[in-house]
């Protein structure tokens, strides 16, 4: 299953979720009325006098079972509570993947880490992310969390965040953590993310029935007059009238509990099988995953998470993070031994003893990390980075067939992308300030005149970062133009630390970089945009999201012919070149585009605009676009780092993360 078809699975699923929601509602509204008819003669006794038992007798006798007017207050009172319950955590949730992160505990780990264990994980999370083609998550740890488990939380992979407990980081090995983290990834890539936050906001709106039923209870338990109304006027029948409300709505939340952790188990379980699945086609190490899951079963905590949020969020972790009450009914994940069995067939079912010497493996992952560093500097000493490619062979596989996908050879090939990255740059993009520096130095002009209007530019910022920069710029001049995706991708990582003040001001001093030679080349338009996706998502809450407007490309005509001859002139020798590479293309879209546009009907800035629209087609036309500007690419049989650069960037602003090209991939 490809990217494209698990997008659509998860569209299905967001189907299904809605159904399994709206019957779990109308299951509450018929339990409300039935509630509420079965009170209502009560609450009608209450202004007769203490000794008309005939009447109050009378009046249960007239209880009604079906009431139109009755039925239809509780659906609309029901039905708000619940609708304005999910909408307020949905809200609450607008922040993505952060907010989520830290209601369960977590703190961000620092991209500059000297803690050993914590390194592993950046490293590990680092390498994923640059294989899958998307900017390098936020990474947090909960710290008090002595189970073994982890979780991705977010919209989409522009706020996409992973979690790990303290238990994760002492007690697996880089080939275990490597396995959870391709089974986080894969939920990344394959839209299980959205589908989650969303579980999370309607199913509050579930809870809050029961939440109601609770603040009833409380307040008579502990109201000042509560038991002290006199018989006479109907106190008494008040107190008992509200504590059976409270007692059948605290029921009633119960069963909404009961069915939201039903509708969680049937959504999330099988996603898990894939996920698992996912992560041994990702790193063909079925060692790796197979042994994290026996170490949850021979840990004491297992895959325990003690926080109070750890129910809303039960069905985003690795492993489950709760006992539930119903047992496998209600369980948001497989057993334990059916997941390890389907990854480990030959397993004879014992858990290893789990050692969780944290001094002892936070030594031993620091020498993997240096002895895994010193192996890749010793292949690449004196090599290009197309000489790689013995770690990376060439495959069938297109680069468009690759989107949203994960193999042993893409992450072979990004460890190598990473190891061959000069270290001072390395450093400096894992570091909060030196990664500004990184970005500012790799938009220095080799104009001598507009050189010293950027230096005065960036001097304008602070002494410390002109030095900064000036320590960088020969490093990142000499470096090879195809790792600067890598870079900046490692970098917009490390900038997600920075306050929005400062983001703020970072951004100002960006454009007066590229406005200083009154010009923009192809690879200043490259990182702006992706400071635009994932920054400016990442600082203005929502922002950046965008909605599906189009299911069909009969109205973004002049778009695609702006695309596609912005791409064919971008690798033309000639206008001839560029006829041939355009109409590659538009065979491929499908659609009658005409002749190719003029130069200067297809500028960066018109490219903008044709990007701006194309982010709102639906998924399933985004292959196709994609598909097309590969093929114009192509079309001269050669791929320039420049043209690869604009081909990813595409792909990236189409929510499609495509992987770095591989020596020799076909495009298409």
């Amino acid at each position: 299953m490809n990217f494209f078809e698990h997008q659509d699975r998860a569209r299905r699923k967001s189907g299904r979720l809605v159904l399994l929601f709206g019957i779990a509602v109308f299951a509450i509204i018929a339990s409300v009325y039935l509630l509420i008819v079965v009170l209502l003669p009560l609450a009608g006794a209450v202004s007769y006098d203490e000794g008309e038992v005939g009447a109050r007798a009378s009046g249960l006798r007239e209880m009604r079972w079906w009431d139109p007017m009755t039925m239809l207050w509780v659906t609309v009172a029901v039905g708000s509570v619940v609708v304005l319950g999910s909408l307020f955590k949905i809200a609450q949730l607008r922040g993505g993947g952060a907010v989520i992160a830290e209601e369960l505990g977590g703190r961000p780990i620092s991209p500059d880490t000297r803690d050993p264990g914590e390194r592993r994980v950046l490293n590990v999370v680092e390498e994923m992310a640059i294989a899958s083609g998307v900017a390098v998550p936020l990474v947090y740890l909960l710290e008090k969390e002595r189970g073994i488990n982890a979780f991705a939380a977010g919209y989409s992979a522009r706020d996409a965040v992973i979690g790990v407990t303290r238990g994760t980081v002492e007690t697996l090995s880089r080939d275990e953590l490597q396995g959870v983290m391709a089974h986080e990834f894969s939920h990344i890539l394959n839209g299980d993310m959205r589908l989650n936050i969303r579980l999370i906001g309607l199913l509050f709106g579930i809870l809050v029935i029961g939440l109601i039923g609770q603040i009833i209870l409380r307040t008579m338990v502990y109201a000042p007059h509560a038991g002290r109304g006199r018989r006479s006027d109907g106190g008494g029948w008040v107190i008992l009238v509200a504590i059976g409300l409270g007692l059948g709505l605290a029921a009633i939340g119960f069963i909404g509990t009961v069915c939201g952790n039903l509708i969680k188990a049937s959504v999330s379980r099988q996603r898990e099988f894939l996920a698992d699945a996912s992560a041994v086609q990702f790193t063909r190490n079925p060692e790796g995953i197979g042994g994290a899951l026996k170490k949850i079963g021979g840990l004491t905590y297992g895959s325990r998470v003690k926080s109070p949020m750890a129910g809303e969020a039960s069905h985003m972790f690795f492993a489950s993070g709760l006992v539930t009450s119903l047992g496998s009914l209600t369980a948001t994940h497989p057993p334990l031994r059916d997941r390890i069995g389907r990854i480990d067939p030959g397993w004879d079912g014992a858990f290893p003893e789990v050692s969780t010497a944290w001094a002892e493996n936070a030594r031993r992952a620091g020498d993997d990390e240096a002895t895994r560093r010193k192996v890749f500097m010793d292949v690449l000493t004196g090599a290009t980075v197309a000489g790689v490619a013995g770690g990376a062979p060439a495959r069938a596989a297109s680069a468009v067939d690759d989107i949203g996908s994960l193999t042993d050879a893409n992450l072979r090939y990004a460890a190598e992308l990473i190891a061959h990255i000069p270290e001072p740059v390395r450093d400096a993009a894992r570091d909060p300030f030196a990664a500004r520096a990184v970005v500012l130095a790799m938009l220095l002009d080799e104009d001598p005149g507009v050189r010293a209007r950027q230096d005065a530019i960036i001097a304008g910022v602070d002494d410390g970062m002109a030095r900064e920069v000036g320590r960088l710029a020969p490093s990142i001049g000499s470096m090879d133009p195809r790792l600067r995706l890598s870079v900046l991708e490692i970098t917009i990582g490390t900038l997600r630390s920075m306050s929005k003040p400062q983001y703020e001001t970072f951004r100002r001093r960006v454009a007066e970089l590229i406005a200083a030679d009154a010009k923009r080349d192809l690879f200043e338009w490259v990182l702006l945009r992706m400071l635009r996706r994932h920054l400016d998502a990442h600082f203005n809450k929502g922002e950046a999201r965008t909605t599906v407007q189009y299911y069909g490309l009969q109205r973004l005509v002049e778009e695609c012919r702006v695309l596609l001859s912005t791409l064919a002139y971008a690798g033309a020798g000639d206008r001839a070149d560029a006829e041939r590479a355009f109409g590659a293309g538009a065979r491929r879209l499908g659609i009658g585009l005409g002749a190719i546009a003029p130069p200067e009907a297809c500028g960066l800035r018109q490219l903008d605009g044709a990007l701006d629209k194309l982010e709102q087609v639906s998924m399933r036309l985004r292959k196709g676009i994609l598909s097309a500007c590969a093929a114009c690419i192509a079309a001269d049989r050669e791929v320039t780092v420049r043209e690869g650069e604009l081909l990813r960037a595409i792909s990236d602003d189409l929510d499609c993360p495509m992987p770095p090209l591989l020596p020799g991939q076909p495009l298409v």
